[in-house]
């Protein structure tokens, strides 16, 4: 018998980066994948783009956020790689350098939402700002994979999306 996995209910509400950098994270998803590792590199659905999530809740009613959108664009720093290990197996990712500009984002898209049940990992004073490049990658493979990734590099994030998992639906944000 295969088991499914269920799809998370989750809504999020992610910044995007712009051409550049998104192909140099594309480009560290390629060598992962090329190296046998776990990578995000083969799925290339316009869902799967390299992304900032500022908020992730089970629900979030759609919304204009068009006051965040005009702050945009803005700096922003991809840095050092790291790993959120969960048993021999971890989500790895870009560390992104929380700025002001940065946490502006976040402060005011969190105050534009409405309350809500939060991920830990984007609520307000618990967020990790990060680019994901795997999500199972084996924890032991994390030094051969640090020497595959490019350099810590400045990019733009450029614009807002939302991201429903449950309909699979990705809107443009303005």
């Amino acid at each position: 018998m295969t088991e499914t996995r269920a799809r998370p209910a989750l809504t999020s509400i992610e910044l995007l980066l712009d051409a550049e950098t998104e192909a140099l994270v594309r480009a560290d998803w390629d060598r992962l994948a090329a190296a046998g590792m776990s990578s995000l590199a083969a799925h290339r659905a316009e869902s799967n783009r390299p992304h900032i999530t500022l908020l992730a809740r089970p629900f979030l009613a759609p919304q204009s956020f068009a006051a965040v959108v005009a702050q945009l664009p803005v700096p922003v720093t991809l840095g050092e790689p790291m790993l959120f290990p969960h048993g021999d197996r971890g989500v790895l990712a870009r560390r992104v350098v929380p700025d002001a500009g940065i946490r502006r984002l976040h402060a005011a898209i969190h105050a534009a939402a409405p309350p809500g049940d939060d991920a830990p990992y984007t609520a307000p004073g618990d967020w990790t700002p990060h680019v994901t490049l795997a999500r199972r990658l084996r924890v032991d493979q994390f030094d051969d994979a640090l020497r595959l990734l490019g350099p810590v590099r400045v990019g733009t994030a450029v614009a807002l999306r939302r991201w429903d998992a449950a309909a699979a639906e990705v809107t443009a944000l303005a």
